[in-house]
């Protein structure tokens, strides 16, 4: 047995080197140091005294194993948390809305238009607090940041204008749908989103798709088709939907997919061109939206306001609906990145699944058949197959 000693500065430490390396037993963790000193050696040979052969592992290196493990446990914990969290966030959003506009109530119902405008005011306090944290709490570099990027900046604000009225839009509309659509069919018919945002990043972006994405969309369609194909189901629900209120969903649905794509895509473009943060950003759409969505109050229940009130209607589940579709999109952008996409398609999975149960045996306003999951079933097959990235044949792994 060969046992080499050093004395350092920082004085001495132990750490065993497996038998057979540099032919014997290292008492350093630290590398070695042009002061070390070496002490009486038995049997010792040349290059066990020579620093440049030994490869010491220490601590250091055992510590450094030790954390990418955490890491790797953290990042699962937090993809568990994220799949969670898009589930809650997709499923409930839907089911409250849905619920909340069928329920029947003494008294005037919310106006969707006002919910629309309390959550782009909610979101825009939301961003502002999480600018302020970013700003290490202070009211003075908040105000900064705010003057050098929203109000010195106009021509790059006013860009937000576009996206923020299709958003304001689409919001609108998500509450005309599911006035008039079950919660699972609007969630798989929703879903034609995919396709919308497909063709717009290859028309506005110039991205380029895959066999397989393009498979996927064909999927999509024909899946889309099948949810909405007439089944007895629908004439079973005709006494509380009418062919027109359903066909009024349909379309509502379908605007709003074409909406999303166009608005996501545009606001991906203008990310991509400058460097402000999404919490800026969304503090600029949360601005013109709540203008537009003021317009739109005004101009369809403007009579009813100045009746009953801006929040006529109101009630506990009105704020929660309003809460979840102000801080929702800002949830899933804080957690999108912990998600990949195969995550993102089983919350799309998970959420098409809970919907169809919950309106099924709690909402009592749905009767899936046969030819809905087999739609439901290629919808998500499209869902998983767009996400889908084969890893391009590589080098063999070296032993």
């Amino acid at each position: 047995m060969k046992t080499a000693v050093c004395a350092l500065e920082s004085g001495a430490c132990g750490t065993e080197w497996p038998e057979g390396q540099a032919g014997g037993h290292s008492i350093c963790e630290l590398p070695w140091s042009s002061r070390s000193v070496y002490g009486p050696v038995a049997d010792a040979e040349p290059g066990d005294r020579d620093p440049a052969l030994k490869k010491p592992q220490g601590l250091g290196e055992m510590e450094r194993l030790s954390l990418t493990n955490e890491d790797k446990t953290m990042s699962a914990n937090l993809k568990y948390l994220s799949l969670g969290i898009l589930v809650f966030q997709t499923t409930s959003l839907v089911l409250t809305m849905r619920y909340s506009r069928t329920l029947k109530e003494e008294g005037p119902r919310y106006l969707s238009s006002t919910a629309v405008v309390v959550a782009e005011l909610l979101k825009i306090m939301a961003c502002i607090l999480l600018v302020y944290k970013d700003s290490k709490c202070s009211l003075r570099a908040l105000n900064r940041i705010l003057h050098d990027e929203i109000l010195n900046k106009p021509m790059e604000t006013l860009k937000l204008a576009i996206p923020s009225g299709i958003y304001t839009l689409q919001n609108n509309l998500l509450y005309v749908a599911l006035s008039n659509l079950d919660a699972a069919t609007y969630q798989v018919t929703y879903q034609l989103k995919i396709l919308t945002t497909a063709l717009f990043s290859v028309s506005m972006l110039s991205k380029k798709l895959g066999v397989y994405q393009w498979l996927s969309l064909v999927i999509l369609m024909t899946g889309v088709a099948f949810v909405q194909w007439p089944s007895d189901s629908q004439e079973l629900n005709s006494k509380e939907l009418s062919a027109g209120s359903q066909f009024v969903g349909l379309m509502a649905v379908l605007t709003a997919c074409f909406s999303s794509g166009f608005a996501g895509v545009y606001f991906e473009k203008i990310l991509k061109e400058t460097k402000q943060s999404v919490w800026i950003r969304n503090i600029q759409l949360g601005f013109f939206g709540s203008i537009f969505g003021l317009m739109g109050v005004y101009v369809y229940d403007g009579e009813l306001v100045s009746k009953n009130g801006f929040f006529q209607g109101y009630n506990r589940l009105t704020w929660i609906v309003v809460v979840l579709q102000a801080l929702g999109g800002l949830v899933i952008a804080a957690v999108i990145k912990y998600a990949d996409n195969i995550l993102k398609g089983f919350a799309t999975s998970l959420s098409i699944i809970l919907s169809t149960l919950i309106s099924y045996f709690w909402l009592q306003d749905f009767v899936p058949t046969s030819v809905f999951f087999l739609g439901a079933i290629l919808v998500i097959t499209a869902t998983f197959l767009y996400g889908y990235d084969p890893k391009p044949a590589g080098n063999p792994t070296k032993a």
